[in-house]
């Protein structure tokens, strides 16, 4: 049994592991992606997760602004979902909970608060998490799978 699933009706992705990084992302990228002023993203090894059906996965550049950059927006080839980031080179792998068919609720929740800078046109977050101009200071990407 996985810990974590998402996906859609026709492609199922699944994280048998605990994420390595877990925040809330303020980037404009994410904002033009979700919509959302901030977003709950989880960062899991690119070997702990695995999709049932690559086959149905079409991607796209996550950053319209760096096209050639290395995540990519996996989406459903039959009904449009958004599925995971994908890492091509193949360090890590990302659910957005709320917004690729996870169980939110059954996520822990984001440790802190990443890509913050003090020229938004928000408060900065005062929920009590640690709130950071990038990742978190101890971050390291692994290395490719």
């Amino acid at each position: 049994m996985s810990n974590y699933q998402g996906g859609c009706d026709h492609v199922h992705i699944k994280a048998n592991a605990e994420p390595i990084d877990n925040h809330e992302c303020h980037c404009n990228v994410c904002k033009g992606v979700t919509g959302q002023q901030h977003t709950h993203v989880a960062f899991f090894n690119y070997g702990d997760v695995t999709v049932d059906h690559p086959e149905k996965v079409n991607r796209q550049p996550f950053n319209s602004a760096n096209p050639n950059g290395p995540l990519e927006l996996c989406t459903c080839a039959d009904c449009g979902a958004a599925l995971m980031l994908d890492d091509k080179e193949k360090r890590i792998r990302v659910a957005v909970p709320n917004v690729m068919g996870y169980d939110d609720a059954a996520f822990p929740a984001a440790s802190y608060h990443a890509f913050y800078d003090e020229t938004k046109d928000y408060a900065k977050p005062s929920d009590g998490r640690p709130v950071y101009e990038g990742l978190r200071p101890d971050f390291a990407w692994p290395a490719s799978a």
